[in-house]
């Protein structure tokens, strides 16, 4: 896939705090913003949360601001899913980024920045494939199946010209040397999503649960997306599980599906998704997806992350409310699903899931 960085749109770079102020108003509204002279909206909101998430978080950030003009700013701090769902529910951050919905136990939260007897919502807003991304000299069209991304990554197959590679790949000249593993540090959505893949994929061999902490002890850990890229890119023999859109400059294992080896690809994600259902037992305007991991149709890409933006249901500051609903609104747009889409490479919503979201975000006060 041809990823893009954010350059049209700002020249933005995404280095530690995002926090983007359009200096320039447009006369072609976003979604939520008004539409006549000048805008209803004004204030500051703040968000924490998915790195995976934050090269898409910059752009919809920039088009927002853009078309609500100055008195609009939105902030993202990409620090990780697990600091964002954390900063949220204190009421350090008005939204969360999260590549994993909210658990059960954290639905029960008291959310400080929400209004009382009011809960969190997960929308989502950003759908990407995870790639598995190998660093080895002249190694190109790795084919890797589930069972063998499990023994890998959980230390059991170490030499690249293990067996099991091997017979995956009869015609492909591999190395003796011993496999890096590069893993996540920190509480991690694509953690969560990679081991629940593995769980339900590879369950012979990935004897532990899905988590968003990394449960084997193995390899280099390094923290957020941008971590794990650099350490894979720098360490020789090394391989990773990374967000698609951060694994430029690395090579990208093909998938065993359904029997068929399967490249990486946006519409494969976005397929998986659009076939799975929702988290049952969730209020109206929750939309947390249960990924079905097996799916196996041709084209299907199962290890597929979805990232939410986390928002409250009612804010205790309605403005806030306002702004939230408003920004939320316009990331799942049209135009802002093919802006993060050409910038990030993530795959847009499909129409059924964006109209669902809309519905849902226009339920925020």
């Amino acid at each position: 896939m041809n990823i893009k960085r954010v350059g049209s749109i700002a020249a933005i770079a995404l280095v530690g705090t995002i926090a983007l102020s359009s200096c320039a108003s447009n006369e072609d509204a976003a979604p939520g913003s008004s539409s006549s002279g000048g805008t209803s909206l004004s204030g500051t909101i703040n968000g924490i949360g998915s790195s995976a998430q934050g090269v898409a978080e910059t752009t919809w950030a920039a088009g927002f601001q853009e078309a609500n003009g100055t008195g609009v700013t939105v902030n993202y701090d990409p620090q990780g899913s697990g600091a964002g769902r954390t900063s949220f529910i204190s009421g350090a951050a008005d939204f969360a980024g999260s590549d994993a919905a909210l658990s059960d136990d954290e639905i029960k939260s008291t959310f400080a920045g929400c209004a009382a007897d009011s809960k969190a919502i997960d929308l989502p807003v950003y759908i990407s494939p995870i790639a598995v991304a190998y660093n080895v000299d002249g190694l190109k069209d790795l084919i890797l199946d589930a069972d063998t991304i499990a023994g890998i990554f959980s230390g059991k197959i170490t030499k690249w010209n293990d067996s099991a590679i091997t017979k995956l790949n009869p015609d492909a000249t591999l190395p003796s040397a011993s496999i890096t593993v590069v893993h996540r540090s920190d509480d991690s959505g694509t953690t969560q999503n990679f081991t629940e893949y593995l769980a339900a994929e590879a369950k012979s061999v990935w004897t532990k649960p899905a988590s968003q902490t990394f449960p084997y002890s193995v390899g280099d850990a390094a923290k957020g997306t941008s971590g794990v890229a650099d350490a894979t890119k720098n360490s020789k023999n090394s391989i990773t599980y990374i967000d698609e859109s951060a694994a430029t400059g690395l090579s990208v294992s093909q998938l065993v599906v359904g029997g068929t080896a399967t490249k990486i690809s946006a519409d494969g994600a976005a397929a998986v998704v659009a076939k799975s259902p929702l988290v049952e037992g969730r209020a109206d305007n929750d939309l947390a997806i249960n990924i079905d991991r097996t799916l196996t149709d041709s084209g299907d890409w199962p290890m597929v992350l979805v990232s939410y933006m986390i928002a409250c249901d009612t804010y205790k500051d309605s403005a806030k409310g306002d702004l939230v609903k408003a920004y939320a609104t316009y990331a799942a747009s049209d135009a802002g699903q093919k802006a993060a889409a050409a910038q990030a490479g993530s795959a847009p919503l499909d129409s059924d899931l964006a109209a669902k979201v809309a519905t849902a975000a226009a339920t925020i006060k």
